[in-house]
């Protein structure tokens, strides 16, 4: 416990919350390019023509299959090899993140839309509903309830993932443990453990509640649909 103190003072625990610090803010931006651009992708490929539908699916698939480490090593050095551009990893982690979440949240989206039962279209026809007063007053609002625990849950997905960006030297939460480790390790034998520990301490805090509010928010639909 004293060499847990000893290691975890108050100069690494900065460190530490600078590092957190850019773990949230890459999220973050990542999460707002996600919800604008997904949602956006998510109609489009839900109500858009066969061909729009097809060119949605490619980019979702195309994201689904590479694996996002591959994509992230892609956009960090193969810009620089083939265009002579050097991203900044931070850069390069938004714009891999930025599109994985944005091809996620498109699917999400799509997938919600077309999850309301033809019977209350068919009803709000009847009644002499225009398609966009269909889509507005009827579509719309339900594809918005069945959305919300699915995207909360893409949004802590993204924050977890964002470890990934150490890999390519971007100097974010695990990062910053990983060179606290390599500094400690010689004098501090167990300072993984007390680093790693509370690297899960965090995450688990930031992931957590979100987790819940999603099962929260997916019970309330399911009694709403009830």
């Amino acid at each position: 416990m004293l060499e847990g103190l000893i290691l975890l003072d108050l100069d690494n625990l900065a460190r530490l919350g600078a590092g957190l610090l850019t773990t949230l803010e890459v999220a973050l931006i990542s999460i707002m390019i996600s919800m604008v651009g997904g949602v956006a992708l998510g109609v489009l490929m839900a109500f858009g023509g066969r061909w729009v539908k097809f060119l949605c699916r490619v980019y979702l698939e195309s994201v689904r299959v590479v694996p996002l480490l591959v994509w992230l090593f892609l956009v960090f050095f193969g810009s620089a090899t083939l265009f002579g551009w050097h991203l900044h990893a931070l850069w390069a982690s938004i714009i891999v993140f930025g599109a994985w979440g944005v091809a996620e949240m498109m699917d999400l989206t799509r997938g919600a839309l077309t999850s309301v039962s033809m019977h209350q279209i068919q009803s709000a026809r009847a009644l002499g509903l225009s398609q966009t007063q269909i889509i507005w007053l009827v579509i719309f609002p339900q594809a918005f309830l069945a959305l919300m625990p699915a995207s909360i849950n893409l949004f802590s997905r993204i924050i977890k993932t964002t470890a990934l960006m150490s890999l390519i030297g971007a100097v974010e939460l695990l990062k910053v443990g990983q060179q606290l480790i390599e500094i400690n390790l010689l004098k501090i034998p167990s300072a993984s453990f007390y680093v790693y520990g509370l690297i899960f301490v965090l995450y688990f805090v930031l992931c957590y509640p979100l987790s819940y509010l999603s099962q929260r928010l997916e019970r309330k639909y399911q009694h709403h649909r009830g």
